[in-house]
Order: structure tokens, then C-alpha cells, then sequence
């Protein structure tokens, strides 16, 4: 009986710092939600989870949002604000929410289990498939509004303006013709721009996440062992990413919506085996052991070999191969070096 008070304090004490965990993870989220930062949201989750547990990230996520929100309405209920503001503002809200942060949640449990850091970016990009489904759905049934449409004519109408900037700039009429088809393919497969967006939002934080969480443990001095961070080098897809491929690759055979959806997925496919061909380029990279200038000189010639449309489909085609051949074996081997960063 002469340990309840004891017991009582500490529970109070442990109570209290949850809660002011759960405050300042909120206010980033939430300011992460309204801002460029939200691209780092779900490496802001996976610390919370795993550095406090799960149930002050949830408290977090759910407190973040709840606070973007009366943001979100109390700046749609100002009189400069139209109503397509208003309906865009909160789209972008719910968009980030169930795209992003849900993802992250979902994907937390492999996080904490320490999967490959391709599984989980292939587990942020399904499930921010579905939730941009259900954002274009929900916000249609609340609001009456299509935040597809909405992005899909902005698009539209910056493309035209591009289009006529080049005609008046003199550029011959086959080169407009040519950059008008690919303006075209670019509005064909819009569903799988937003869908990279999610991938290169799940990539960065996973690399932040490793980044943070390694530099926690050197600080707190843990065995070598139990360092286990995220690096962009090591990135390597599933194997039945490739059944995606070849789905995407039968989409000329479609017609109508079935073609349109093989054609998106064949460009996210596609989109997703760059980031692992730039992956193998960063392992080599490394694997030299160049200084600060061999890097720099290599970055700089994929940057020209990108801007020739080359590098691009090496690299896709490197990682769509790399499922066969593993380039990257040879620089596994004893190559722990932790300097570089990805």
C-alpha cells in the first residue's frame, strides 16, 4: 500500500511527457500538412511511433490533422477566399492525410520490423493509391467537387500556355508537335504523376528516417549492430513488381478505361525502377570510394545524360534488370561505409 502514491506520481509523470510528445509531434504534423515540409510527414510519424510508441504517433496524426483542419476552414471562411479555394484547400488536406499519413501508419508495422526498404515504399505507394480514390471519392460526396477535374484542367491550361510560349518563341512546328504529344501522354497518364509524388515522398522520408535514427543511436552509443538505417543505395523492389510491368506492358493491346489504367501503372512501374536504377548508380558510386570531387564530376555527367532523355531509360532499364542480375552484389561485401549521404 506505501507504493500507490509512488506508483500514482510516476503514472502522472509518464501521462504528462506522452502529452507533451503528443503536442509537438502535432504541431509539426500540422504544419508539415500546410506547407511543403509534408513530404517528411511520414518520417515524422515512424520516429514518433518508434522512438514513443504507437499511440502518441495516432494521437499525433489525429491532433495534426484536427489542428490543419481549423486552419484549413477557418482560411475558407475568410471573404477574399472563393468557394473553389475553399473545396481546393480542403481536398489538399484530405489528400495529404489519406495518401500520405494513413499510408505511413499502415506501413509502420514494417518499419518496426526493419523490412526492406522496398517493401515498405511499395506499401506507401499502394495505399496511397487508395487513398487518393478515396479523396477524389469523399470529397465529391461532401463538397460536390472533383479535385481530379480541378488539377487535371490546371494542367490542361498550363500545358496550352507552355505550347503557345514555344510557338512564339519560334520554335519549329515539328519540335512543338513533338512536345505537344508528350504533353498529351503526360495528361494521359496524369493518375500515375501523383502516384510518383507518393513515391518520392515515401523515399525521401525513409532515407531521413534512416538518417535521424542512426545518428540517435551513434549519440546514445549503441552497439554497431544495431544500427539499421534506410540508405537510398540499398534499394531494391520486389520481385513481383515485375508482373506490374508486364500488365502496364500489355496496355497498347487495351481499349478504353482498361487501357488507361495499364498505361498508368505501366508508368508508375516504370517511374518506380528508375528510383531503383538510380539506386544501383548510387551503390557504384560509393563502391568506388571517389572523394568529393569523382562524385560530384558523376552526378553532374547523369545530369547532362538526363537532359537527353538517356540516363533516364538506362537507369529504368537497369533496375527492371536488376530483379535478374543483382549489379549491386559486388558492393555489398564489407562495405559498411556510413560517410556518404544518399
Amino acid at each position: 500500500m506505501t507504493d500507490t502514491p509512488m506508483h500514482h506520481e510516476a503514472t502522472v509523470i509518464s501521462f504528462g511527457r506522452s502529452l507533451r510528445y503528443v503536442a509537438g509531434y502535432a504541431l509539426l504534423i500540422a504544419v508539415m500538412l500546410l506547407s511543403p515540409l509534408f513530404v517528411f510527414i511520414p518520417a515524422a510519424l515512424f520516429y514518433a511511433a518508434v522512438r514513443h510508441g504507437r499511440s502518441v504517433a495516432w494521437a499525433a496524426l489525429i491532433s495534426g490533422v484536427a489542428l490543419a483542419g481549423v486552419v484549413v476552414v477557418g482560411g475558407s471562411n475568410a471573404p477574399q477566399t472563393t468557394l473553389a479555394e475553399a473545396h481546393t484547400s480542403l481536398a489538399y488536406l484530405v489528400g495529404l492525410t489519406l495518401s500520405i499519413a494513413l499510408p505511413a501508419m499502415i506501413a509502420l508495422p514494417l518499419i518496426e520490423r526493419a523490412e526492406s526498404f522496398g517493401r515498405i515504399l511499395l506499401t506507401g505507394v499502394v495505399f496511397g493509391a487508395f487513398g487518393l480514390a478515396a479523396t477524389e471519392v469523399s470529397i465529391r460526396l461532401v463538397a460536390g467537387f472533383s479535385p481530379y477535374a480541378d488539377q487535371l484542367a490546371a494542367y490542361h491550361a498550363t500545358a496550352g500556355e507552355w505550347v503557345v510560349r514555344y510557338q512564339q518563341a519560334g520554335l519549329p512546328s515539328d519540335a512543338v508537335a513533338f512536345l505537344r504529344r508528350w504533353m498529351d501522354i503526360a495528361l494521359y497518364c496524369f493518375p500515375a504523376s501523383l502516384l510518383m509524388e507518393v513515391a518520392l515522398v515515401f523515399a525521401l522520408s525513409i532515407v531521413l528516417f534512416g538518417r535521424v535514427r542512426a545518428w540517435r543511436d551513434v549519440v546514445e552509443r549503441r552497439p554497431a549492430s544495431d544500427l539499421s538505417p534506410y540508405l537510398f543505395r540499398n534499394l531494391a523492389l520486389p520481385d513481383w513488381l515485375l508482373f506490374g510491368f508486364i500488365l502496364g506492358g500489355l496496355s497498347p493491346l487495351a481499349s478504353g478505361l482498361a487501357q488507361r489504367i495499364g498505361a498508368n501503372l505501366l508508368a508508375v512501374v516504370t517511374f518506380l525502377y528508375l528510383l531503383q536504377g538510380l539506386a544501383i548508380f548510387r551503390a557504384f558510386v560509393v563502391a568506388t570510394g571517389a572523394g568529393f570531387a569523382g562524385v560530384t564530376f558523376a552526378y553532374v555527367v547523369l545530369g547532362l545524360l538526363t537532359l537527353t532523355g538517356i540516363a533516364p531509360l538506362l537507369l529504368s532499364i537497369a533496375g527492371l534488370f536488376d530483379t535478374f542480375f543483382d549489379f549491386r552484389k559486388f558492393t555489398r561485401k564489407d562495405h559498411s561505409d556510413e560517410s556518404h549521404l544518399d
